[in-house]
């Protein structure tokens, strides 16, 4: 047995280690401006990490209620999901090696993204001296719809309120109180989610296109992410899936999203010890069977979410990549300072496929749900060149940013003309109207070369008074009569290729009417930001950079910091950073409460600190916490006072 005064070191150690843990943590935020101080408050949370995850979680979750950075439920109900990632990452990383400068950029955004990486992959085969050549003979092109980030709501609520204060609104929260400010329609609301009769609508849509195919590029679960499982996440796929299948009247190639995990963008490398998503992949393989056969299907299982496919009847290859394995915000991608150039094979998966297509003379389409020119993608993966196969790639499609852009790859980014577009990537709007009127594309695309020869937006306009009984889809705009005047026109036997779409943006730069006409066009009309200057200059920017490392998205420090309204116009600039995807995520909290606590009243902040501390202090003593960790803690201290073992209590 411990001697009393054994007992009372180990005690007095163990208080003094945990005792300020919320505050070292509100200190180290407050004082977070750089990228250093940023290695700095990392060191701060590995102490803590360190300590067990029932400790971290406790902790963040204080933090994040002491400093309002989110209503206390969703601030437990987050850090509970994400916390144990971040913590075992922690521990599993120097706080000062370049994991942790990728870590910082993500988890906080003070730190530029490390200089990219050489990395070299296995091409099955060298490019073909004479490939072969794609052209077209003319015929009618045919149709494929491209949707994306549906977000369906299943608990979304007629009449619920749209103004709340949790980060999807719409729902009967427990907590809400007073009168309805803004009663939800039944067919959907800006600030929320989508509405299943909405999702339904939207398909019987698309199904009137008389598509040949339909891509979806990933995201079914709604941004309630405080609250999402895999109980939940799994029905929810399901359901989808089955409609689908049901309403759709040709077949749909999908993608694998972020939110389809949970905890959201929790894809685990496998070389990782903890979690997994398999579930993920297995419901998916089920569900997606009868759309893209059963071969794709297995793949989908064994290959991480990633399959190719035939189109029946054609020659085109879909190739559906799990991009989430370069996405900044799935967290288990920072849990080793072992440089993993291609997490789960998806890149060596995808050459293997480029490759079969190339064999047998046929075009190929990548899909996904993160383009690899995101703001939210990992530079090392996001600049891997699939240029070897320029004559292969007709096209590439992607979701994720929520608004209606694009994106042109060159084979010199030094260089960037409209002889060295190489490449396209078509970035569909969402259908939740979280950012704007809900929308999906029509693409006409040619029988021959499977190249886009139009690209067309269809919405439905949320402000007509017939919205909330029967939403009604109309073309928005054409790409090619929207665009191809202000190129000094484009022939109609040519197609919307890369070098078309950097003749835009050269007209963009030119000429701030179109470029305008553009800006508003990225959210459907709602809420159109201003967008002149520098955010017009770092927009075109970003429309040439499919490669991450080309796009002008620059952590500021102390950026995250500032007011909301002096950051609108830097967000209108950024691909995939202004949490549209994501909705409020861990980055959101660590911002929120970095701004929250220069200004609230210091004296105020300093009782709600030393509250929680005290109230976490005794939860620990109750739950035996402390006596659990206090081996690794205290062991030079106690061990200088006379031998003891684990075993001794």
């Amino acid at each position: 047995m411990l001697t009393l005064s054994r007992l009372s070191i180990l005690l007095t150690c163990s208080l003094s280690v945990y005792a300020s843990l919320v505050s070292e943590i509100v200190d180290a935020i407050e004082q977070a401006v750089d990228c250093d101080s940023c290695h700095a408050l990392l060191g701060v949370l590995t102490g803590v990490a360190i300590l067990g995850d029932t400790v971290f979680d406790d902790t963040m979750v204080a933090v994040c209620q002491v400093t309002g950075a989110a209503d206390d439920d969703v601030c437990k109900g987050l850090i509970d999901e994400q916390g144990p990632i971040i913590a075992h990452d922690l521990r599993s990383i120097s706080p000062f090696g370049q994991t942790a400068t990728k870590l910082c950029n993500a988890l906080i955004g003070l730190c530029q993204a490390p200089a990219v990486n050489t990395l070299t992959f296995p091409i099955p085969k060298a490019a073909p001296s004479n490939p072969t050549a794609f052209a077209s003979t003319g015929q009618t092109p045919f149709q494929v719809v491209h949707f994306s980030d549906v977000h369906i709501d299943r608990s979304y609520t007629p009449g619920s309120d749209a103004n709340c204060t949790k980060p999807i609104c719409c729902r009967n929260y427990a907590d809400h109180t007073g009168p309805i400010i803004a009663p939800a329609g039944p067919l959907g609301h800006l600030s929320c989610d989508t509405p299943t009769p909405l999702v339904h609508s939207m398909l019987g849509a698309v199904s009137a296109q008389d598509t040949r195919f339909s891509i979806f590029t990933g995201d079914v679960v709604e941004a309630a992410i405080w609250l999402v499982n895999q109980t939940e996440n799994t029905s929810d796929l399901e359901l989808f899936n089955n409609e689908m299948s049901t309403l759709l009247n040709s077949t749909v190639y999908p993608a694998i999203g972020n939110h389809e995990v949970a905890p959201v963008n929790a894809f685990p490398r496998n070389t990782t010890s903890i979690g997994s998503a398999q579930w993920v992949f297995d419901t998916q393989s089920t569900g997606w069977t009868s759309l893209i056969g059963d071969t794709a299907a297995l793949e989908v299982k064994h290959n991480s979410g990633s399959y190719s496919a035939v189109v029946d009847g054609t020659n085109l290859m879909i190739i559906s990549i799990n991009s989430i394995y370069w996405y900044r915000d799935n967290f288990y991608l920072f849990d080793s300072d072992t440089l993993q150039p291609d997490p789960n094979g998806v890149i060596a998966f995808t050459a293997q496929q480029l490759q079969a297509a190339e064999d047998a003379g046929m075009r190929a389409w990548i899909i996904g749900h993160m383009s690899p020119g995101s703001g939210d993608a990992l530079h090392d993966q996001a600049s891997i060149p699939a240029f070897t196969y320029k004559n292969t790639i007709a096209a590439q499609f992607f979701g994720h940013s929520h608004v209606d852009e694009f994106e042109i790859a060159y084979s010199d980014y030094k260089n960037q003309t409209a002889e060295t577009a190489d490449s396209i990537a078509y970035l569909a709007p969402s259908l939740t109207p979280r950012q704007g009127n809900p929308s999906f594309r029509v693409y006409d695309v040619d029988p021959d070369t499977y190249e886009v020869m139009d690209s067309r937006t269809f919405m439905s306009d949320m402000t007509d008074p017939t919205f909330q009984d029967s939403p009604v889809w109309t073309q928005e705009y054409s790409a090619r009569e929207t665009y191809g005047p202000a190129i000094g026109g484009w022939p109609a036997t040519e197609p919307l290729n890369a070098a078309f779409w950097h003749r835009v943006t050269e007209a963009f730069a030119a000429n701030n009417t179109l470029f305008q006409i553009y800006n508003s066009l990225k959210t459907r009309g709602i809420d159109v930001p201003v967008c002149t200057g520098s955010c017009q200059t770092t927009t075109i920017c970003n429309l040439r950079a499919m490669r991450a490392e080309n796009n002008c998205e620059v952590a500021t420090p102390g950026f995250n910091f500032r007011r909301e309204e002096d950051e609108g116009a830097i967000h209108v600039a950024r691909r995939g950073t202004a949490d549209h995807c994501e909705g409020l995520g861990v980055r959101s909290i660590f911002e929120n409460a970095a701004r929250n606590t220069k200004n609230m009243d210091a004296q105020l902040l300093r009782k709600r600190v030393d509250e929680a501390e005290a109230s976490l202090l005794t939860r620990w003593v109750s739950q035996d916490v402390l006596a659990y960790n206090f081996v690794n803690l205290c062991a030079d201290r106690i061990e200088s006072t006379s031998q003891w073992s684990p075993g001794s209590l």
